[in-house]
């Protein structure tokens, strides 16, 4: 152990000593051993019999293994040591059990350290692939988005689940602005890493920001596919997200192919990897699906993926003079899942004003969100059915109702 873990490891010490006592002597005010009582005036064996004493010695000897099993338990979580890397739920040794509430304290205690810098030399142990986290999240926040939360959510969990995944996976987010494609790529990589967009395993690439001059593409190509292999290496989980993607140079994406193909035996496992792209692209098509059920009386969540699907990949097949539509990505089917994010309605806009009113703590009326839904612009113009920005600026917007 080096001379910094050493230090932590003294400081941890404190609180695991808190914990050992917590299920035992400390929490319940333990009698003085019988050591102390020699030097009292009570004579010996009349206050502490045999019984008793053995008693205690075989509680102080629970209570020094517990404290044993909770620095096994806190080493795993911190260092990634002394836990079996072929089981999923860490156990020290066959048949050992930690309290629950120990194991919450625990939690807490390598959150806390961990918040000061790196606890490993990769980033693996930053993982936590929360998928009811992320399930129960987008079902309370992402606003009339069930094909998306559908698909997303089965699709990771489906990936993560897979001992050996074929190819990384691959899903291109697809709709107009302002309807939640940024919000998932967030929570997917909050819900996957401890550090969400903060994590080493996670990388985020915006087309005019960080490939702004298409006259600079190969030296682009060489960066993306050195960045990208650095993070694989790293970590054996990765997560990498590509925002504004029709804006991406033109053979830029050709570069990433081979992360995203099968890869080759004896190079890097680019398989435990998951690429999102995220495009406006689409979201014509998508609307007018949407605005013909809506004509035709029926609900939104009758639109199926079978239905969607096949017309989004037509149109974005179609988009030649595109860049993105034209990578070996869409010509070669190495894209997993199109996932259509649907326009949204004026009811829609007031859920996202209640969440932005929430997240401030501040109260709400029901007249201030339609004040804050009514600002929008609708379209079509006949209808004004969809919000022309989704649900961008609404936080902003509440700014207005501020004392």
């Amino acid at each position: 152990m080096g001379r910094g873990r050493l230090s932590a490891a003294l400081g941890l010490a404190c609180c695991l000593l808190l914990l050992g006592g917590s299920g035992g002597l400390a929490s319940r005010g333990a009698p003085r051993g019988p050591w102390e009582e020699e030097q009292g005036p009570v004579a010996e064996g009349k206050r502490w019999g045999r019984a008793r004493y053995e008693a205690v010695k075989k509680h102080l000897g629970a209570v020094g293994a517990l404290s044993k099993q909770y620095w096994q338990y806190l080493a795993c979580k911190v260092w990634r040591e002394g836990c079996g890397e072929e089981e999923e739920e860490f156990s020290p040794r066959p048949g050992w059990s930690l309290p629950l509430v120990g194991r919450d304290y625990l939690e807490i205690i390598s959150a806390w350290y961990c918040s000061f810098g790196k606890c490993c030399e990769t980033g693996d142990c930053r993982i936590v692939n929360n998928i009811t986290g992320l399930e129960a999240d987008l079902s309370g926040q992402l606003h009339g988005q069930h094909l998306a939360k559908e698909v997303v959510v089965r699709a990771v969990q489906g990936f993560l689940q897979s001992l050996r995944p074929q190819k990384a996976l691959v899903l291109s987010f697809h709709g107009w602005s302002g309807t939640g494609k940024n919000f998932v790529a967030r929570m997917v990589a909050s819900y996957l890493y401890r550090d969400g967009l903060k994590s080493e395993c996670v990388r985020v690439f915006i087309s005019l920001f960080h490939f702004p001059h298409h006259n600079y593409v190969d030296s682009y190509k060489a960066q993306l596919k050195k960045q990208i292999s650095e993070t694989m290496q790293l970590c054996k989980q990765s997560l990498f997200i590509f925002d504004e993607a029709e804006k991406l140079p033109v053979g830029l994406l050709d570069a990433i192919k081979p992360f995203i193909a099968r890869s080759d035996k004896g190079q890097v496992d680019y398989q435990r990897s998951i690429f999102l792209f995220l495009s406006n692209l689409g979201g014509n098509t998508i609307n007018e699906v949407a605005l013909d059920f809506w004509r035709a009386g029926r609900a939104r969540e009758e639109i199926s993926m079978e239905f969607l699907e096949q017309r989004l990949r037509l149109e974005l097949l179609e988009a030649a003079e595109n860049s993105y539509a034209r990578s070996h990505l869409l010509q070669e089917n190495l894209i997993d899942f199109f996932v259509p994010f649907l326009p949204l309605e004026y009811h829609h806009v007031k859920l996202c004003a209640r969440d932005a009113f929430l997240a401030r703590g501040l109260p709400y009326t029901e007249a201030a969100l339609n004040e804050v839904a009514g600002m929008m612009v609708f379209v079509p113009k006949e209808e004004k059915l969809f919000s022309a920005q989704g649900c961008k600026s609404v936080s902003q917007r509440i700014s207005y109702f501020l004392p």
